[in-house]
């Protein structure tokens, strides 16, 4: 099966400026992050994610509402989290949310599954810091049952350790033409590289620092570990942060002093230096930033999309306090400039990839 090369959009609802230079109101980030969404839809754009987080700078720790939001005015986008922090929810209410959206939105639906970078959601909702790795195998491997039964109309039966076990029990909704699109998403490690291919899973992986060709090994590692499994492939996609602009001049200087608060405040949590003017620039010309006028991205997607050998490609194009009709307007380009510059540049190169679902 063939399935042409994708293009996406993620947000995770970052707080942006209004036009008094004031943050706006986690309410008002969600509205705009709807017609961002909207927008998508209209210029062209595959499918538009958002990320669940539980954190002042990010709006969105319902990516589900806002996705079921966006689906009541839209008719083709996909819809799906950019991550789903499966470690510490329950994998059935996950389920139940996705095929719920999906009957919302006529079949758009999708999830991307993560440990989470950020740490909040653990003791929010009780879970135990140590189990980090535990509670996410034990959970995926639970939601990859719940999946497997439900395209087959079957019942769920299940055990593990850290949660009650299920015996011949139907979850509701089933998804409707099932099964649900389902990635998992990947920071890096190699073990979370190969257990993607172990529950024959796509991959996305999250590029968000230095040049992207440096993730070929992972790329090579998972194509390794289906080969070894004895299975068609699946498809690979990437998420980097951009943002596009009519220059390259302003994109860049739209970017910077967003970026630069966002990386600073995270930074100032995690030990990491204050990012220089001259360390951005290097990302941006060298490394994962996908920043610049319509040309410049279209050809850095086109670079990265040849050195892994991908199959879609998400822009995540909010960066800090960016202010939303700049967002809108790089949304804008993506679709109408970009999308159509990398399908002509990539021509029948990477126009199709094998063992998609």
């Amino acid at each position: 099966m063939t399935q042409p090369f994708e293009f996406g959009l993620d947000t995770f609802g970052d707080i942006t400026l209004g036009g008094d230079g004031r943050p706006l109101t986690h309410a008002q980030v969600i509205r705009n992050v709807v017609e961002e969404g909207t927008l998508a839809d209209a210029v062209g754009v595959d499918a538009f994610g958002v990320g669940e987080h539980h954190r002042p700078d990010f709006s969105i720790s319902a990516p589900e509402i806002v996705l079921a939001a966006i689906a009541g005015q839209t008719k083709r986008i996909r819809l799906g989290s950019a991550v789903t922090v499966l470690s510490s929810d329950d994998p059935i209410r996950v389920f139940q949310r996705f095929s719920t959206l999906n009957a919302a939105s006529n079949g758009r639906a999708e999830v991307t599954l993560g440990r989470g970078s950020f740490i909040e959601s653990f003791p929010l909702f009780g879970y135990d810091l140590n189990q980090y790795e535990e509670l996410f195998e034990e959970k995926l491997d639970l939601f990859v049952t719940l999946v497997r039964a439900d395209a087959k109309g079957e019942p769920v039966t299940w055990q593990g350790h850290l949660r009650a076990p299920l015996n011949n029990q139907r979850i509701f909704p089933p998804i409707e033409d099932a099964p649900l699109r389902v990635w998992v998403g990947v920071g890096g490690s190699p073990e979370s590289v190969v257990r993607a291919a172990r529950y024959d899973f796509p991959l996305a992986l999250a590029i968000i620092g230095g040049n992207p060709a440096r993730f070929r090994p992972f790329v090579d590692l998972y194509h390794r570990a289906f080969a070894q499994l004895g299975r068609p492939g699946q498809p690979i996609a990437v998420h980097s942060p951009g943002y596009i602009a009519d220059t390259d001049d302003e994109a860049r200087e739209d970017y910077w002093a967003g970026y630069k608060a966002m990386h600073d405040r995270i930074g100032a949590e995690r030990g990491w230096p204050p990012m220089e003017r001259a360390s951005f620039e290097q990302e941006v010309t060298n490394g994962a930033l996908h920043v610049g006028a319509p040309e410049t991205v279209a050809r850095k997607i086109v670079s990265t999309a040849k050195a892994l050998g991908l199959a879609r490609f998400d822009l995540k194009y909010s960066a800090g306090t960016i202010p939303h009709d700049k967002l809108m307007r790089c949304i804008e380009l993506y679709g109408t400039k970009v999308v159509p510059m990398v399908r002509e540049m990539l021509g029948s190169s990477l126009g199709t990839v094998e063992g998609a679902r």
